[in-house]
C-alpha cells in the first residue's frame, strides 16, 4: 500500500507486438493494493488487438517521437508525478518520458535498448529477423507467426500455451521501429530517435532482467543500465534467473510485479547523489 506522500498512480506502458491489453493482469493487481493504474496505448492504439490485426495501417505510420509525445501528454495531465513501468520497447519510451523530466520513479522490464547499446546476443538476431531480414519492413507492420513468437516472447511456456498467448495479444508492431533500435541506432550518425543523455539527472531507474528472454537478454538490460554510470540519479539492475519476454504474464509474474512496485514506491522522489552503476 502507498504511503501518504508515496505516489498514488503506476502507469504501465507496452511493448511492441502488444497493446494495453497485455498489461490486464497488472491492472486488476496493482488497483487491489489501492493505487490507480493507467495503460496509455499508442496513437491509434485505442481499439482492440482484433481491430489492430484486421487494419495495420495504423501501427505502420506511427512514429517514435509522436508516440512519447502522447505519452508524455498522458502524464503531464496527472495530478501528481507517476510511477511509470515499461515492458521491451515500453521500457524505451519510459527510459525517454523520465530523460523528459517525467515521473517519480521508473522500473523498465526487459527493455528495448535505447541508442548506443551495442550489445546483439545471437538469440536477439534470431528474434528480431523476420523483420530485419527485408529493408522493405522499414515502412510496415511486422508480425510474428506463433513459432516466431514462441521463441522471442514466451520461450519458457509450452508450445501450446505460447500461441494461446500470441492469439490473445498479439499485433504486429512498426517495422521503422524495429529498424531504429535493432540497426539504425547505432550506425547512423548523430543523435537518432532512441538517444537519451546517459549523464543526466532524472527519477531512479530499475531495470529489470529476465534470465532466458529471448529478444531483450538481460545482457542487454545490463550493458543499457552500466550507460547511465555517469548519471547521479540512482539506477539499478536485477535478474529474474529462468524467465522469458513474458515475464509479466508468465507464471509467477506477481512477483516481478511485486519487486517493481516496493522498488519504485521506496526510491520514487528520491535525490541525486552521486553517480551510481
Amino acid at each position: 500500500m502507498p504511503s501518504p506522500t508515496s505516489p498514488d498512480t503506476v502507469v504501465l506502458v507496452h511493448g511492441l507486438w502488444m497493446t494495453p491489453r497485455s498489461w490486464e493482469g497488472w491492472v486488476a493487481y496493482y488497483e487491489a493494493k489501492g493505487l490507480r493504474v493507467i495503460t496509455p496505448g499508442y496513437p491509434g492504439f485505442d481499439i482492440e488487438v482484433e481491430a489492430l490485426r484486421e487494419n495495420p495501417d495504423v501501427i505502420a505510420q506511427l512514429t517514435v517521437p509522436e508516440t512519447v509525445d502522447h505519452l508524455a501528454g498522458v502524464i503531464e495531465g496527472l495530478d501528481h508525478p507517476p510511477i511509470i513501468m515499461g515492458h521491451s520497447f515500453g521500457g524505451t519510451l519510459t527510459q525517454l518520458l523520465l530523460a523528459r523530466g517525467l515521473g517519480a520513479s521508473g522500473v523498465v522490464i526487459d527493455s528495448a535498448p535505447t541508442e548506443g547499446v551495442h550489445v546483439t546476443p545471437l538469440s536477439q538476431v534470431k528474434s528480431l529477423f523476420p523483420a530485419l531480414k527485408n529493408p522493405a519492413n522499414l515502412h510496415r507492420a511486422v508480425g510474428f507467426t506463433p513459432e516466431e513468437f514462441h521463441y522471442a516472447f514466451a520461450n519458457t511456456l509450452s508450445r501450446e500455451d505460447s500461441d494461446a498467448v500470441w492469439e490473445r495479444y498479439h499485433i504486429p508492431a512498426p517495422g521503422n521501429w524495429i529498424w531504429a533500435y535493432g540497426l539504425i541506432a547505432n550506425f547512423k550518425p548523430g543523435h537518432q530517435e532512441t538517444w537519451v543523455d546517459y549523464a543526466a539527472d532524472r527519477a531512479p531507474l530499475l531495470f529489470i532482467a529476465g534470465g532466458e528472454d529471448h529478444i531483450m537478454p538481460a545482457s542487454v538490460n545490463k550493458s543499457n543500465a552500466h550507460h547511465y554510470r555517469k548519471s547521479p540519479a540512482l539506477t539499478e539492475f536485477h535478474v529474474f534467473e529462468g524467465r522469458s519476454h513474458w515475464t509479466c504474464a508468465e507464471p509467477g509474474w506477481e512477483a516481478v510485479a511485486d519487486m517493481a512496485l516496493e522498488w519504485a514506491l521506496a526510491h520514487a522522489g528520491e535525490p541525486a547523489g552521486e553517480p551510481t552503476a
